[in-house]
């Protein structure tokens, strides 16, 4: 067998001969290097093209990237960025940021690359506690949670991007709103996913215009998760005339579908209930069908 002339090695690193089955990611395990290095160690060589008995350098020390106020890191089997994010409490960008030459996808065991050191929590405003994100947070669920608004986990938080929550972030929790000063005879509520005026008033048998009455200070139109509402009594039932039976209005209803329905006419609804708009029935109202 052909034998290469020997090669003299650089300071740093020492002789190494090709055996049957070596690759440079092998020889990167085996020495605690990385494949970059191995290749800078011996610029003339192809990784695809190794020969047995072929002499190459193999660095003794893994090179270290810049790290300034942070802290090296070997990678090791089944490490991504992702995990090693999570590991030591950063984001994927700060470690994309700090490492700079490296291709997230393409991590070699071996490798060294720099983990930055975790950003310092935030000021939290007075009153407000801080929280450190988890898998599947969003300010929505964690408004839920804490029963605030998202309106303010965004004001307690202005520099955070809440489309873009990382794992380990620390954020402020906001004091949960006071409860409004609700009207005598009304109760408190929190507002939940979904809900709206329409149908908290078919819910609690009242009508849309008097949640708005005993919530004056409210947008109707623009609900919060965690916001909390007054509720008041639903209204008393009208005083229907002998024969005459009471109906709760519902979505869709008319006098004139309700005259089909109850084989009436719809004069004589109105008869019947002569303090009613026919023109403005509110669900949760009670009015009188006549006999």
């Amino acid at each position: 067998m052909m034998e290469f002339p020997y090669r003299q090695c650089p300071p740093g690193t020492r002789p190494y001969v090709i055996r049957a089955g070596d690759t440079l990611y092998s020889l990167a395990r085996r020495f605690n290097t990385t494949v970059g290095a191995i290749m800078s160690a011996n610029p003339s060589i192809d990784p695809m093209s190794l020969r047995v008995g072929q002499r190459i350098c193999i660095p003794m020390q893994p090179i270290y990237p810049p790290c300034p106020e942070g802290n090296y890191y070997i990678i090791r089997a089944g490490d991504t960025l992702y995990s090693i994010a999570r590991r030591f409490n950063v984001s994927l960008d700060d470690l994309l940021e700090a490492n700079p030459g490296i291709d997230p996808r393409r991590l070699f065991i071996g490798q060294v690359i720099c983990i930055p050191s975790a950003a310092p929590p935030p000021a939290c405003p007075p009153g407000s506690t801080e929280y450190v994100i988890k898998q599947g947070d969003t300010f929505y669920k964690l408004a839920q949670q804490f029963n605030v608004t998202v309106q303010a986990l965004i004001a307690a938080n202005p520099g955070v991007n809440p489309n873009a929550l990382q794992i380990g972030q620390k954020i402020c929790i906001p004091p949960a709103a006071p409860s409004p000063a609700c009207p005598p005879g009304s109760t408190e509520y929190v507002i939940k996913q979904g809900d709206t005026f329409y149908k908290l008033a078919q819910q609690f048998n009242v009508t849309v215009q008097a949640l708005i009455a005993a919530n004056p200070g409210v947008n109707p139109n623009a609900l919060q998760i965690g916001q909390k509402i007054c509720i008041p009594p639903a209204a008393p039932s009208p005083a229907c005339p002998p024969g005459s039976k009471e109906y709760v209005i519902k979505q869709g209803d008319t006098f004139y579908k309700l005259a089909q329905q109850f084989n009436v006419t719809v004069q004589a609804l109105i008869a019947a209930n002569p303090g009613v708009n026919p023109n403005a029935l509110q669900i949760g109202q009670k009015i009188c069908i006549p006999g």
